[in-house]
């Protein structure tokens, strides 16, 4: 019988493999107009219009909170991890900042993500970036090899949080960066989602200063916010998980649109010191 862990890890793969075979998934045909759904999502939440426009057209699937490389300050050299990279979309961003001397790695657990996003490293003939399937709680990754990690909204998907943020210590160099945009909110969870598969893969927000927290308690330093953008709240609403939801618990409607327009995308940075 599996783990509670190994059920969300389950639940979150199957739902982003869906978004690639299917379109459903946060943002998908569904509930936000299919590409262009997709390029308006990800300009309301900090994507530069300019930037998506440069991009291959599938790297783009609306499914972050915020834009991490549009404040990392990359710089041409260096070595960028993204952990959780889905089709692409931030690795791209952050190949033309670090340049050919660079080099950008990016993680993911969907195999179908990262077929995806291979062949839109192939499309936009992206040669400093490379996409390796695997867990962000075990990264295949050495230890001290990284300059950067990005993150946009995939931490808040894993079940053991702690486990992550000691791997990603673990890969940066000393002096290294992790910028990660996450969705919090000030309101606790309503316990008509809590426990719900779905509703976890679709990445619920968490509380800001626990989320601080964590990173502190796995060694980083200057630990901080550095922006917040509120995310859409149709965009949580229309998710086809939460539709479905609240057809069977019309009750939990008012309850659920309060959580939702209280959920922001925020930037988090850290250092390794």
């Amino acid at each position: 019988m599996a783990s509670g862990k190994e059920e969300i890890r389950r639940a979150v793969r199957e739902r982003y493999a869906r978004v690639v075979t299917e379109g459903a998934g946060c943002c998908g045909p569904s509930c936000c107009g299919g590409s262009d759904g997709a390029t308006v999502t990800a300009q309301a939440i900090g994507y530069d219009e300019g930037s998506l426009e440069d991009l291959p057209s599938e790297a783009n699937l609306g499914l972050g909170c915020g834009n991490p490389t549009a404040i990392a300050s990359l710089r041409p050299g260096q070595t960028v991890l993204d952990l959780g990279s889905g089709a692409g979309i931030d690795c791209f961003l952050a190949a033309k900042k670090v340049g050919p001397a660079g080099k950008v790695i990016g993680v993911d657990m969907t195999p179908e993500m990262v077929w995806r996003a291979r062949a839109n490293a192939v499309k936009g003939a992206y040669g400093n970036v490379e996409f390796r399937l695997g867990e962000i709680e075990a990264l295949p990754v050495a230890d001290a090899t990284v300059d950067v990690i990005l993150s946009n909204c995939v931490l808040n998907l894993s079940p053991d949080k702690e486990r992550v943020l000691a791997e990603a210590f673990r890969v940066l160099r000393p002096g290294g960066r992790v910028v990660v945009s996450d969705m919090v909110s000030d309101r606790e969870t309503p316990e008509a989602l809590q426990g719900n598969l779905d509703a976890v893969a679709m990445c619920l927000p968490v509380a800001r200063e626990a989320y601080l927290e964590q990173f502190r308690a796995a060694g980083f330093a200057d630990v901080r916010i550095t922006e917040e953008r509120k995310y859409p709240s149709e965009h949580v609403l229309g998710d086809p998980g939460v539709r479905a939801f609240l057809d069977a618990h019309p009750d939990a409607r008012t309850e659920l649109a309060a959580f939702a327009d209280s959920i922001y995308g925020a930037h988090f940075e850290a250092v390794r010191p």
